[in-house]
């Protein structure tokens, strides 16, 4: 395989910088609340996690997931136009609407969704 400058790695070092990468060891989780806490003497620190995390709701929801994925669009050039569907309403509608996509053709699909409560580390979309 050939990393970035072209280089081609043996099999022995394709090993090793897997191992590299598999070394990164995650922090513990931490819910919104908790980050917010941390620091409370430091009011730019305070300021900038408010912009990036915005307020804490008082409640929350614990029957809505976290993760909610609201849209999933397939993206072709071939198409008159991108196939969207809503997945937030109704989905018994959506068992009723086929397409077609005919095989070798290039398309992307882009998948919109909201996170309600706690920040979400390694998402992963599974495409059959």
């Amino acid at each position: 395989m050939a990393d970035k400058e072209g280089v081609t790695l043996s099999l022995e070092e394709e090993e090793e910088d897997a191992d590299v990468a598999l070394a990164y060891k995650t922090p513990e989780k931490k819910s919104l609340r908790e980050i917010q806490e941390l620091d409370p003497g430091d009011e730019s620190l305070r300021k900038y996690k408010q912009a990036l995390l915005g307020a804490i709701p008082a409640a929350v929801d614990a029957s809505v997931p976290n993760v909610q994925v609201t849209r999933l669009t397939l993206m072709c050039e071939q198409a008159p136009g991108p196939i969207t569907m809503d997945l937030t309403g109704d989905l018994e509608g959506l068992q009723g609407r086929a397409f077609v996509l005919k095989e070798g053709v290039d398309y992307r699909v882009k998948v919109s969704f909201k996170v309600n409560r706690e920040i979400v580390c390694g998402l992963r979309c599974l495409h059959l």
